[in-house]
C-alpha cells in the first residue's frame, strides 16, 4: 500500500502552488476548477511520485495552527543530502519564512529543519 496523495484547504491558492513548485521542484497541473460547487484545486507532483492536492472553496474556516497540537503537524520533504537542507533553510529564512527548528541532527538520527510555510503550515526538510 502506498498514500496515493495528500491534500490541504489553502485561502492563497496561487502563493500555495508556487510555493511547493519554487522551493520543493514540485510540478502543478492545470487548475482545476468545479463551477457549480466554487471548489479549486491543483495537484503538485514530485519527482519521486508523491502528490499534494492544495485546494480551496468558498467559505472555509481557517482555525489557529498552533505549533504544539493534535493532528497532521507537518509534510517532511528530503531533499537529498545536509548541504541542501542548510541551503533550502537559508534561502526560506532570507525570503521570510520562519525557522522553527535546526538544521540539525535530531535525537532519533534525522538531518533535518522545521520551517513554518504555506499559511502557518509545517514544512519539514530532511536529508
Amino acid at each position: 500500500m502506498k498514500i496515493e496523495h495528500i491534500a490541504m484547504y489553502v485561502n492563497d491558492l496561487e502563493a500555495a502552488r508556487d510555493f511547493f513548485v519554487t522551493y520543493l521542484g514540485g510540478k502543478a497541473n492545470e487548475l482545476y476548477h468545479n463551477k457549480s460547487t466554487g471548489f479549486l484545486s491543483y495537484f503538485i507532483s514530485f519527482d519521486d511520485g508523491a502528490r499534494l492536492e492544495i485546494m480551496n472553496k468558498p467559505e472555509i474556516s481557517d482555525s489557529a495552527k498552533d505549533v504544539d497540537r493534535t493532528g497532521y503537524v507537518h509534510v517532511a520533504f528530503s531533499v537529498g543530502s545536509a548541504e541542501k537542507v542548510d541551503e533550502l533553510t537559508a534561502m526560506l529564512k532570507a525570503d521570510g519564512y520562519e525557522v522553527l527548528s535546526g538544521p540539525r541532527t535530531t535525537g532519533d538520527g534525522y538531518y533535518e529543519s522545521c520551517v513554518v510555510a504555506v499559511e502557518g503550515n509545517q514544512i519539514e526538510i530532511t536529508v
